[in-house]
């Protein structure tokens, strides 16, 4: 009778803690992740340290619901990362920390454009790192039920990471989504690819070293490739199959040798001497945007844009890094 009483017990925490949010409270979720925590290996004075101290987060889940991704049309989302401002922003650091911009662009083959341009975008560098705290955020999205999954593996990273002690869980402060740094890393990505590049015995995402190169990284082992395009505007023909055009940043599909979209393009001289690259056409606004016209704007993207699209599943995120890329490109 016992051992069913532990099955039942059991059963019942696992069913719980895949139910809706709405099923129980935010303190049953506390209880239930705790058992789940310390069984992936979590040790008890963590738990006790951060998710017993853990607040649900109302904004959290506004803000989850109501990113620029799902309303701003490309135009607008662009024009606001990826204008002269931002680009004067960067020059200030890079002139600040070339030396070091320049040595960890070069040992990671990551061009050091695109290094300023995310650090611009994610937190205009720096400027804007996140003030909630990560631990609360990610609970609150880890029980949330939209993306619950992912938000309790991020959060049991994080748990292991301050047990380790590569990060230190005093004053964690960051993004409502749990991204910390000049970069935003979320706790998987500090556990696969962040560095004490300057040897200091500290992993610290806020420091321009260590975070440069993390993200240098990061962007390598992802192979990021410094020769190769990532996009181009491109003006599509009336008759251009539907199926052709990826709208959501998911998966990109129907991907085809330029040589054989061209057939679809009217600006297709862009594209000479391109013909054997593989591509595929994206129109970010019509599932999105009111009243949007499904074949404009469009672009074609290569592996790099699809790489991008790894660090921040956004169609509009990945255009407005690669046009701000070009930009610093255009001014250092």
């Amino acid at each position: 009778m016992k051992k069913i009483k532990i099955y039942i017990l059991f059963l019942l925490i696992i069913i719980s803690f895949k139910a809706h949010a709405d099923d129980f409270t935010f303190n049953d979720w506390k209880k239930k992740f705790k058992l789940i925590a310390l069984e992936k290996g979590v040790s008890l004075n963590t738990i006790e340290k951060t998710i017993e101290k853990s607040v649900f987060l109302k904004d959290v889940i506004k803000y989850d619901r109501y990113q620029p991704e799902f309303y701003e049309d490309t135009k607008t989302y662009i024009s606001k990362r990826a204008n002269s401002k931002k680009v004067n922003s960067g020059l200030k650091i890079y002139k600040i920390n070339k030396r070091s911009i320049d040595k960890i662009s070069k040992e990671f083959s990551v061009d050091k454009n695109l290094l300023l341009s995310l650090m611009g975008i994610e937190t205009n560098f720096g400027n804007y790192l996140g003030k909630m705290d990560i631990i609360s955020s990610l609970a609150t999205l880890s029980y949330d039920k939209r993306r619950s999954e992912f938000f309790t593996s991020e959060l049991i990273t994080l748990l292991i990471l301050f047990d380790k002690e590569i990060i230190n869980p005093v004053n964690y402060l960051g993004s409502w989504a749990g991204a910390f740094g000049n970069f935003q890393f979320m706790p998987s990505t500090i556990k696969n690819y962040a560095m004490d590049y300057n040897n200091d015995k500290t992993i610290n995402l806020k420091n321009i070293e260590d975070s440069f190169a993390s993200a240098a990284n990061y962007l390598n082992k992802m192979g990021w490739d410094n020769n190769a395009p990532c996009f181009y505007k491109v003006e599509l023909i009336d008759e251009t199959p539907h199926k052709y055009l990826n709208t959501s940043a998911k998966q990109i599909k129907h991907k085809n040798k330029i040589s054989y979209l061209k057939k679809y393009i009217k600006n297709r001289e862009i594209f000479d001497n391109l013909d054997n690259l593989k591509a595929a056409l994206v129109t970010p606004d019509y599932d999105i945007i009111p009243d949007a016209k499904k074949l404009t704007p469009a672009y074609v993207i290569f592996d790099n844009y699809e790489l991008i699209l790894k660090w921040n599943r956004s169609l509009r995120f990945a255009l407005a890094v690669c046009t701000l890329k070009s930009k610093f490109k255009d001014a250092i």
